[in-house]
């Protein structure tokens, strides 16, 4: 978005300040934060946080999700929608986006993270700092590629996936829909059944003997 835009982010907790952050660095001179949750007090870099959503948008403005739970981010991007309001793209200028890539709107690329060519990320996703979506990989709607993550070359991730910090995807391979990936896992093989894998290679994750999904 243009630096002389202004944005409305949905939230204000930490990853609402890191859009923020990516926002300010790409030279976006007006912010402002709206979190039921929020104190009266709260402010962010002099950025004013409100509790009740404006009556109406300002004009030139946008806004984006800013929360990382999937299923709020959602249910925001639907709202913003719903009111009519231009959904952002927040992309930091030290990230790549290669040629033919296509990302969608309420989208955040952290720093450093790069999109290969004629790759695709579905709406209200967040590919974050260092992250990789190789090429023509293809991100579903409202997933989460977290830090220093990797999803490679010609691989599928579904909608609503969460993708641990440092955790990978091989080349080629599907991950369904509704499934998490934890930390540091590798996924060498396609997973379709929702649910929460782990380890290298990752495999469902177990608890007391018993399969948890």
């Amino acid at each position: 978005m243009k630096g002389d835009s202004g944005l409305l982010i949905l939230g204000f907790g930490g990853h609402a300040r890191s859009v923020a952050a990516v926002a300010i660095a790409n030279g976006v001179r007006s912010l402002l934060f709206v979190d039921e949750n929020a104190r009266d007090d709260e402010s962010f870099l002099g950025f004013q946080v409100r509790r009740e959503l404006p009556e109406t948008m300002p004009p030139g403005w946008s806004c984006i999700p800013g929360v990382g739970d999937n299923a709020k981010r959602k249910r925001q991007v639907e709202f913003a929608q719903s009111a009519g309001w231009d959904l952002a793209k927040i992309i930091s200028s030290h990230a790549t986006v290669d040629v033919g890539a296509s990302i969608s709107p309420g989208c955040f690329v952290g720093h450093h993270a790069h999109i290969g060519p004629m790759a695709r990320v579905g709406q209200g996703c967040i590919i974050n700092t260092g992250a990789i979506v190789e090429h023509e990989s293809e991100v579903g709607d409202f997933s989460h590629i977290s830090v220093n993550s990797v999803v490679a070359g010609r691989s599928r991730v579904g909608n609503f996936v969460f993708l641990g910090t440092g955790a990978t995807v091989i080349d080629g391979i599907s991950v369904g829909d509704n499934i998490t990936i934890g930390a540091g896992a590798a996924v060498i093989k396609s997973l379709n059944a929702p649910g929460t894998y782990v380890g290298c290679p990752a495999r469902p994750l177990s608890t007391g003997g018993r399969t948890v999904y």
